[in-house]
Order: structure tokens, then sequence, then C-alpha cells
């Protein structure tokens, strides 16, 4: 019996060696990227970025056109994607939860979240870009809504499943049609969630590069034609990285930093809300 115990013991505290080092390595290859990324990307900061846009090669200049595109079409995304994504979510958690539309529905989300995004941006080449002719920052802003409605679509149903059903009983009870009890009970109750769902999404789009080169491509310019090519921070970072000119090469850094720091303010502020939810 106690050679049992002492060789649990010895398979336990190898396994938690084991983990801990795995955990250890892992962290020491996530700072030291984090390190080197502020050390490279903060030596280019500075006004000319957000003033200047790109440069020929080898000159100076900023990041201002990509900036902007980059923002414009995660915004135009956020707004196609999030409202289908909540209402695809409410019909899933309120009206058909164990239909078998809901069924199918559900799987075909679950695919749309692990496709590959150059695969959204080769349906979107063929449908829109083909289409038209040209390449467009409104191709690019339907290729990112195609990827923000899925997490949408599936934290709006975790968050809306988990009201209790109750409240909904409750107003139900004094006479207020089911929509009402959707948008004042349920919303209101899972908001935070669903939020926090809204923000995760605008930071898995924040860094997408491949959707971007078959539809919005690039834009050397400063530009807000939604008809026509935008500039984008991850596509700079794809073409300067890849460049000969130093110039160039310090400015993709600068970009890497400028979306590092937004998906991680993002995923902060989608923490608190989560504790915030929890603690309610």
């Amino acid at each position: 019996m106690a050679s049992r115990m002492a060789r649990r013991r010895a398979v336990n505290a190898v396994m938690m060696t084991l983990s801990a080092g795995a955990a250890l390595a892992g962290l020491v290859v996530l700072a030291l990227i984090l390190f080197h990324l502020v050390v490279r990307g903060a030596a280019g900061l500075g006004a000319s970025v957000f003033a200047l846009d790109t440069p020929p090669p080898d000159g100076i200049g900023g990041l201002r056109n990509a900036i902007v595109g980059s923002f414009l079409m995660s915004a135009a995304a956020l707004a196609i994607g999030a409202p289908i994504g909540i209402l695809a979510g409410t019909y899933l958690a309120e009206y058909g939860r164990y239909s078998r539309l809901s069924a199918v529905l559900r799987i075909i989300n679950d695919i749309l979240l692990s496709a590959p995004s150059i695969v959204v941006g080769l349906f979107v080449y063929e449908i829109l870009v083909v289409t038209l002719g040209h390449f467009s920052a409104l191709a690019g802003a339907v290729a990112l809504s195609i990827l923000v409605i899925p997490t949408v679509v599936r934290t709006t149903e975790d968050m809306l499943r988990l009201v209790p059903d109750s409240l909904r009983e409750a107003g139900i009870a004094i006479g207020a049609p089911r929509w009402v009890v959707i948008r004042k009970v349920s919303y209101r109750a899972a908001r935070a969630g669903m939020v926090t769902g809204i923000l995760l999404a605008v930071a898995r789009i924040a860094g997408e590069t491949a959707p971007l080169l078959f539809t919005a491509l690039n834009n050397q310019f400063f530009s807000l034609d939604p008809l026509a090519p935008m500039a984008s921070l991850p596509i700079v970072i794809f073409q300067f990285a890849l460049s000969p000119y130093e110039s160039w090469q310090n400015l993709a850094w600068t970009g890497a930093l400028l979306i590092t720091v937004t998906v991680l303010a993002l995923s902060v502020v989608a923490r608190i809300l989560t504790r915030t939810r929890d603690e309610r």
C-alpha cells in the first residue's frame, strides 16, 4: 500500500513538473514575441504614423490610410454582421431552441466558426469582386462580416440561454408579447455577454489578412470610396514586412504593434464585461 501511494505521488510530481514546464515555456515564448514587438514597433511610433499615408519605396510616410481603412471596413463589417448574428442567435435561443432547423443552423454556424478565412475571401471574390469587375472596400467589409456572424450567433445564443425561464414566464404572465419580453427582459439580462461576443468578433477580424487580399486588396493613397480598393493594416503589414526597404519594415512593426494593442484592449474589455456579468 505504501509503495503504491509513493508511486502515485511520484507520478503526480512528474506530471505537475511537466505541466508547469509546458506552461512556462509557452509564457516565455509569448513574452519574447511581445518584447520584440514592443521594442521594434514602439521605435517607429510618432505623429507621422497617424498623419501621413503609406510612403513609396524607401520613402517617409505613415499608416493613416491603412488605419482609417481598417477602421471603416471593420465598422462596416460589424454593422452588417452583428445584427444578423444577434437575430440568428435570438431565434436559436428563444424561438427554435429544439427544432430541426435550429440543429441544422448550429451545425452550419460551427462550420463557419472553424472555416479558414481565406475560403471566405475566395467566396466573396467570386460573388462581388468578379461581379463588380474590381476590388473594393465593400467586398472587404462583406468578407469580414461573414467572419463576424458565427461568433455573434454563438455568444448571443449562449447568453440568452443563461437567462432564467422564470423571467420570461413572468413577462408573458402579465400579458407582454413575446418580442417585448425578449427585448425588455432577455436582452437586458444578457446584454453584457452579447456585447462581449461582439467585441471578440471585432478582435477576430482586426488582424485578418487573407479575406482582404482577395477583396479590398490595397491602396497606397487615402480613400473613402467604398467601391474602390482600400488600404488596411493587415495588408500593409504583409506587404511591408516582405519588402527589402528598412522604412517599410519599420512601419510593418509599428502596424503590428497597433493591431496587438487593439486586440489586447478589446480582450480586456470583454473580460471586464464577463466578470461584471458573473458578479451580477
